[in-house]
Formats: structure tokens, sequence, C-alpha cells
């Protein structure tokens, strides 16, 4: 018994780490609709600086530094150096730290569900979270690596847990747009809301509404801001084991708004009936013009993976 439990050990070394991996059905030149998949990746950690590596719900990537940060649902928080050409190339951890109030102390278990990430005009690395609906700057400098520094003043209706349909389904999203500034949405609509009137929430108070995606509970779990200033939405539609689990990026127009709804285009829909193995997506980030990266929460769960995609968005 005990050799067998020194081979899974060292098989579970040897497989730490990254590799290649497909999740795609039969495509030509790696197109699909209006997306070219460049790079396919499974991250497979065990803790990074002692630091869990699971559950990961957020991206996000700083071009200068070429820095990739990852945040987990349990308050993790993640850096890796990397670039982005035509495939990743290199993807190495740095350092990883649990996310920490203004005194130095672990959040609470109800206060430290983040969600969404995001690096501002200014580099400020801002999370997202749900449960106690907040936004927050987390980063500045590498002895604030993971300790809230401020948190930032949310529109009222976004303040009130008991306006959301659920402690769990608020801030999942995070974008920072040059003109608009931060924008935030939540998984779900808000409970005044028709289920399937999504909101895209500007911090001064301005809203753009979309419709969600058909698919039964197709929410909003990323977004990101593109090279012409419309958003790039991820909605993920999951109702049972028997059901298609449905991953679809789609673009929203600001700019294309009448009688309150935005014109949107779907840019790519991956259905797990449809020879797509796709995980439980939830984060999304731009890394480079028209090329953005999604990542995939393990759930902790040894039968689900951490997945980082890399694709492009065609014209």
């Amino acid at each position: 018994m005990r050799y067998f439990l020194l081979l899974i050990f060292y098989i579970g070394i040897l497989q730490a780490g990254i590799s290649s991996i497909d999740i795609t059905p039969s495509l030509k030149e790696n197109r699909f609709m209006n997306i070219k998949i460049l790079d396919q990746k499974q991250l497979s950690f065990d803790r990074i600086n002692g630091v869990k590596f699971a559950e990961l719900s957020d991206i996000a990537y700083r071009r200068k530094t070429k820095t990739l940060y990852l945040v987990g649902d349990k308050g993790a928080l993640f850096a890796f150096r990397t670039r982005f050409t035509n495939k990743i190339d290199g993807l190495t951890p740095l350092r990883a730290t649990k996310l920490k109030n203004r005194k130095g102390k672990r959040f609470k278990k109800w206060k430290r569900d983040s969600e969404g990430l995001v690096l501002d005009g200014k580099g400020r690395l801002l999370i997202s979270f749900e449960g106690k609906a907040k936004v927050a700057w987390f980063h500045k400098n590498s002895s604030k690596f993971g300790s809230l520094i401020r948190k930032y003043r949310l529109p009222k209706i976004l303040r009130d847990t008991a306006n959301y349909r659920s402690r769990n389904k608020s801030l999942e999203a995070l974008a920072w747009h040059p003109k608009y500034g931060l924008l935030t949405a939540a998984e779900w609509p808000l409970k005044r809301d028709n289920k399937k009137r999504q909101t895209i929430y500007a911090l001064n108070g301005r809203k753009w509404h979309f419709r969600s995606e058909p698919e039964a509970k197709s929410s909003v779990v990323a977004m990101e801001v593109m090279d012409d200033g419309n958003i790039l939405v991820m909605e993920r539609s999951y109702s049972g084991l028997l059901q298609p689990f449905v991953i679809t990026l789609k673009k929203v127009y600001l700019n294309k708004c009448k009688k309150g709804w935005c014109q949107t285009k779907v840019l790519a829909k991956m259905n797990s009936h449809k020879g797509w193995s796709v995980d439980n997506f939830e984060g999304l980030a731009k890394v480079g013009k028209q090329k953005y990266i999604m990542i995939s929460d393990d759930n902790d769960n040894f039968f689900q993976k951490t997945l980082l995609i890399y694709f492009e968005v065609l014209k």
C-alpha cells in the first residue's frame, strides 16, 4: 500500500504544471463561427507558494510586465509570467497569496467569494465579490500584493444584497472601459428585472441592457472591453448533467441601443452536445489586439479541469 501511494504521489508531480489539451470538435483551420482557437492548455498545480490552486474565477493580463493574474473564488490570488504570441508562450508561476483586509487578515468565509478581476487604466488590480457585493482595489506593489487598499462606491441598486436573486448571484463580472471606467454585471438579472434582461453597470450609474441567450439558466460569468469599445460577454448555461453545457461568447454594442435594449452578436456558441469538451468557464481577459483568453473553474473537483483557452475574434 505504501509503494502504491508513493507511485500516485510521483505521478502527480510529473503531471503537475502545464499541458496541451483539445476541447474542440473537428474544426477547419481552428476556426469556429467568429473566432479562431490559437492555443489550449490545462493548468495542473496543487499549490503555489502554499496556496491551493483551484476554483479560478477570473483573469487579467498586464502586457507591459507580461504578468497574468488569476483569482480564485475562495479569496486566492495568483500571478504568472507569460507572453501571448501566436501561442501561449511560457507560463511560469511567480507568486500567490490569500486576499487580506486592511488589517492584513484573511477575509471571513462569507466575505471572500472573489469573482471578477480587472486591471484599470492605471494598472491597479480590482476585484469584485459575491455574497456581500463589493468591488475593491487590491494591488499596488509587491508589499501590497493581495491586500485591500480601498473599496469603490457602487450604484445604489447594487449595494443591497436583497436586490440580487441570491447572495451567490451578484457581482460576477468586471471590466475597465477607457470611456466609461469600471463596469460590472451580476451573474443573473436583479430581482426586479426580467430573467432574460441582463445589465452592464458603470459605477457612475449608467446602464446598458441586453438579452440573455435562450438556453436555460444562461448567466453572465465574465466580460471584457473590445478594441472598438464594445463589450465581449461570456455567458454560461448549465441546467443538469443530462442537459447541454453551453458557453456563449457574444458582443454587446454599447452605442447601438434602442428602447432599453442593446444590439448583440453571437461570436461563438460552444455546446457540449455538439462536440465541445467545455468545462465551467468563468474568466475572460484581453491579451492583445482582438485576442483573448478564457479560463475554467474546476470547482475543486477531481473530475473537472482548469483550462486556459487562447482565441482570436475574427473580423
